[in-house]
């Protein structure tokens, strides 16, 4: 299996001088922390990057994607790239809809805390991922962290239901609206769901990279200035997020301008900004004026997954029909069927 190294406090030591954490440790370096990984799999590691994932773009999501499939079509058992957890959301998200038809897994890991501090994360996340990349089941993109605080298990996240919920907690990362698709307890899988992308050796990866970066998130507060929209359109830019309140809503003063960038062929999308639960923008009267201006309706989709696919789905054409068609076809589970009843720990 491979090892892809992009950086992030999994991959950095700290700085006794200072007491802050530098990027650090090469990919090969990752493997030497944890001498058990060699009794699990035989690891081909490769650094890509060295940078805490507050500063991966777009381009560095695409240039992940080229690495991850290289490493399939040369017929490994699974892909691990280390990550920071700032971002890992974003870029799980926008694996999930580069990487079709796996046949192995790809899991993204990441660390809390730097991999020589004395509380670090670092190694049971680590050999969790080795194990899945190896040995799991599936084959799909997901994020492999600690279940709870305690050095115990692992669970895997869907890359586009995941959250980072915690700045320092190293259970920090939850699925939303879903549950976890597996988790990893003293060496064995426990499949959490029935209905997962099963690992398939005969299928051929479909790499579809592109992103298109003019997109922007907006958070929908009390006294959003419309003037933000607009200078959204004024700058080119080809679709807005909205995270809207409750079901998806924003402030009527917005109407004007959200009505303008729609006629200028802008795709503008709700989401909420509520961490449980889907939107119902039928309800009142205010999503329904949305609606009817032709804002799309997201369901369940977490602002950060929907943002990474309108950026995908603009990627892949420059027709805003099939765009729209994209962004609210369920490519890769960003959308549940229906609503779980509470909330999933």
């Amino acid at each position: 299996m491979a090892i892809v190294s992009t950086g992030g406090t999994i991959a950095s030591r700290v700085d006794y001088r200072t007491g802050g954490v530098r990027p650090a440790l090469t990919a090969n370096d990752l493997y030497s922390v944890v001498p058990e990984l060699s009794e699990i799999a035989q690891v081909n590691a490769e650094i890509l990057f060295s940078l805490f994932s507050e500063n991966i773009t777009p381009k560095h999501w695409t240039k992940i994607a080229e690495a991850v499939a290289k490493h399939i079509e040369n017929g490994v058992a699974g892909v691990v790239v280390a990550h920071g957890t700032d971002t890992m959301g974003y870029t799980a998200a926008a694996l999930s809809f580069a990487l079709h038809n796996l046949p192995v897994p790809v899991i993204i890991v990441g660390s809390q805390r730097s991999a020589d501090r004395p509380s670090s994360d670092a190694a049971l996340n680590l050999i969790g991922a080795v194990r899945a990349s190896a040995n799991a089941p599936f084959a799909e993109v997901v994020v492999a962290m600690h279940e709870t605080v305690s050095d115990e298990t692992v669970f895997f996240h869907r890359g586009t239901k995941v959250r980072k919920c915690h700045t320092s907690r190293r259970d920090t990362f939850k699925s939303i609206n879903t549950s976890p698709i597996a988790r990893l307890r003293n060496e064995r899988f426990e499949m959490l769901i029935e209905d997962y992308h099963k690992r398939d050796s005969s299928q051929r990866i479909v790499l579809k990279p592109s992103f298109n970066e003019k997109v922007a998130l907006i958070k929908s507060h009390p006294g959003l200035d419309s003037s933000v929209i607009e200078w959204y359109v004024k700058k080119g830019f080809k679709g807005v997020v909205l995270e809207g309140t409750g079901l998806g809503h924003v402030s009527k003063n917005c109407f004007p301008a959200i009505r303008n960038a729609v006629e200028n062929d802008i795709i503008i999308a709700m989401t909420s900004q509520c961490i449980w639960g889907r939107l119902g923008m039928n309800v009142y009267n205010q999503g329904r004026d949305l609606l009817a201006i032709g804002v799309v309706q997201l369901e369940d989709m977490l602002p950060e997954t929907a943002l990474v696919k309108l950026m995908w789905a603009l990627g892949q054409t420059k027709h805003i029909r099939k765009a729209r068609k994209l962004l609210t076809t369920n490519i890769s589970n960003e959308i549940s069927p229906r609503t779980q009843a509470e909330e999933t720990a």
